[in-house]
């Protein structure tokens, strides 16, 4: 499915440059700590729509930008397709998830390995069953500490579905999300490559708290940033 035109860049503003290696996490504040830890002299790329992100110089010395992408998979596709636009190649979604199998535990890191496509946007932009991300990139989050699961991406963070946690278990997804595949379905019809490394959250009713959440963070960020250093 080609674009009938031409992306250009107006929801983000860069005032700096994108790197080609960009870490995705969808909330803001994350972006700013992650940036914190692992850029020097990190300069703001955007902060149009409240999607801050940064450009730095990262620990082996090469560029790397930090771009929050907001809440689903419309916000992140629009993101994912203007970073594109501007020059980023390899993309890593570093976010959070829920737990749907009773073995992933909370504060647990997993690394995608297939992803299954329960949500509007990558439905839009031609899903078709699972979805795989960059094999380089992922062997990269695995070798950073990061367990390898299916993930499954929806729109709805409060889903009234009773049965839809039990479909996606039958289908092989231990945790739950809501940006992966529209990333990834982004990046395959661009020519990029995307992975996917998220921090277990929220499991039985239960969720990570703050103080944890923010460590939580900053480790993925040095997990993607791993995979994006090894690729």
């Amino acid at each position: 499915m080609a674009l009938e035109h031409e992306v250009r860049p107006i929801h983000l503003r860069p005032a700096a440059e994108v790197a080609e290696r960009v870490l995705l996490p969808g909330d803001p504040h994350r972006a700013l700590a992650v940036a914190q830890e692992l850029l020097d002299g990190p300069r703001m790329f955007n902060h149009s729509r409240g999607l801050w992100g940064y450009t730095g110089t990262a620990g082996d010395g090469e560029p790397l930008t930090v771009q929050s992408t907001g809440m689903g998979g419309p916000s992140a596709a629009i993101v994912s397709e203007e970073l594109i636009a501007l020059g980023a190649r390899w993309l890593v979604r570093i976010g959070t998830c829920g737990a749907l199998a009773g073995d992933v535990a909370i504060g647990e890191l997993v690394a995608a390995e297939r992803v299954l496509p329960a949500d509007g946007a990558s439905a839009a932009l031609g899903a078709r069953g699972e979805l795989l991300p960059d094999r380089r990139l992922t062997e990269g989050l695995l070798a950073a500490g990061a367990r390898r699961t299916t993930v499954v991406s929806t729109d709805l963070f409060y889903d009234p579905r009773e049965h839809a946690a039990a479909d996606w278990l039958g289908r092989g997804a231990t945790v739950v999300e809501m940006e992966a595949a529209a990333l990834l379905r982004v990046c395959a019809r661009r020519g990029a490559a995307a992975a996917c490394v998220l921090g277990v959250s929220d499991r039985a009713g239960r969720r990570i708290d703050p103080e944890g959440l923010d460590m939580l963070s900053v480790r993925l960020g040095e997990v993607g940033f791993a995979a994006l250093s090894s690729r």
